[in-house]
């Protein structure tokens, strides 16, 4: 009996570290062509490493806050073309829709009076009307949303100078202090250890929580040890970044006053990604976006009302591009033609697919917008200081999407192989 018990023993399976499975089904992943945000973190490291070395000023606190609010008006708005890209459509409008939606804001503001909230809330619903009328010609009507946000992008160029009474630049006063505040304007010290708490304890719970739920159910789930990695990793890059930040930053204060704490966009910028994440992740309409990206006709012979789905998706990018505008307006102080225009729908077009979006539809997150745009104002930040011109930014952006649209399809090809 001993013997028997012994043996028995001495051949059963020892059980596998959870870190080395962890690594080997990750490790499969990317051989399955799933890079997700990979690749956008490992340019951001490498960006911030190279230009922390060619100009120490990089990573000086005034210049990380710069960070957080020049990128701010694209993140955003990536946020609302990640829904798009998943139903592999596109929305070439959403820069224009943004300084539409930002003009609507300043004349309520400045030109009619209106409080603040009254007029931010009757940008939104601008963007939300243009987002359903795109829905529903791409939808209902059937014509391509190429075809339908190319001509919507050229028409809200004309709304814009119509709005703007052909190039008027309308400013927004020193006394809307709530629109002002979002995009210069800090948290105190105190408040920003606040939002690191927070963040840390909200996360915590959502991986806690799935975790258990996922093992009641007898679902595979990940190990303990990555959720308490993950978890203490964010405490440190938010933990680091607010004590860099509560530094000092102005020059004299007792002339200039006190500059320091984190820029309020980015609790803000917080909010958005944590709700638009938990749409996409946890609730039915997230899985109906991924379904009808993956394959529209499975979706719709699975009951899906893809026209719905589809629909949504416009409103969601069309508001967030709303969002977009009004924090450009604020980085600003004020709104002219060129609000939501040059180069705004191409860096933001940019920043989802740089962040790990894919074009073909079916693959991405919200918070690939917030990977994409961040290498996007590392890139611009990083080569000003450094004394490159225009040309040469856009150079290098181009070829950065260029790779990241490269990568996104050779994944695809070997996860069709594989």
């Amino acid at each position: 009996m001993s013997t028997a018990t012994t043996t028995s023993a001495a051949t059963s399976p020892r059980a596998e570290n959870p870190l080395l499975a962890y690594a080997r089904n990750y490790g499969r992943k990317l051989r399955g062509g799933d890079m997700g945000g990979l690749p956008a973190v490992a340019g951001l490291i490498v960006l911030c490493t190279v230009f922390a070395l060619a100009r120490p000023n990089f990573l000086t606190p005034g210049n990380i806050a710069n960070l957080f609010t020049q990128g701010a008006p694209i993140t955003v708005i990536a946020m609302g073309l990640v829904f798009v890209l998943l139903l592999g459509e596109i929305d070439l409008s959403a820069g224009f829709t943004s300084g539409v939606c930002a003009a609507v804001l300043a004349i309520l503001l400045t030109n009619e009076g209106w409080p603040w909230y009254f007029a931010v809330a009757a940008a939104i619903v601008t963007g939300v009307a243009i987002g359903l009328l795109l829905g529903f010609l791409v939808a209902k009507v059937g014509i391509p949303s190429f075809v339908v946000t190319l001509a919507a992008f050229l028409a809200f160029q004309g709304v814009v100078l119509k709005l703007l009474k052909e190039g008027t630049n309308i400013s927004i006063r020193d006394t809307q202090t709530v629109i002002i505040s979002l995009e210069n304007e800090f948290l105190t010290p105190l408040l920003g250890w606040v939002f690191v708490a927070i963040a840390v304890a909200a996360l915590a719970v959502v991986q806690v929580v799935t975790k258990l739920k996922r093992t009641g159910r007898g679902l595979a789930s990940d190990p303990w040890e990555i959720i308490a990695i993950r978890i203490g990793g964010l405490a440190v890059l938010l933990g680091a970044a607010v004590a860099v930040l509560n530094q000092e930053r102005s020059r004299n204060p007792a002339i200039f006053g006190s500059l320091k704490g984190l820029p309020i966009i980015v609790p803000i910028i917080g909010v958005l990604l944590i709700f638009w994440t938990v749409v996409l992740r946890r609730t039915r309409f997230g899985r109906h976006i991924y379904a009808v990206g993956g394959n529209m006709e499975a979706a719709r012979r699975a009951g899906i009302s893809v026209d719905r789905i589809r629909i949504a998706a416009f409103v969601i990018c069309s508001g967030m591009a709303a969002i977009g505008g009004i924090v450009a307006a604020s980085q600003a102080r004020s709104v002219d033609p060129n609000t939501g225009g040059s180069n705004v729908l191409l860096y933001a077009v940019g920043a989802a697919v740089i962040g790990g979006t894919s074009l073909f539809g079916g693959r991405g997150r919200v918070i690939d917008a917030v990977l994409g745009g961040a290498v996007v104002a590392v890139i611009n930040n990083g080569m000003g200081l450094m004394g490159f011109s225009s040309w040469v930014k856009y150079v290098v952006t181009g070829s950065v999407l260029l790779l990241a649209a490269g990568v996104d399809a050779l994944s695809r090809r070997r996860s069709v192989a594989s």
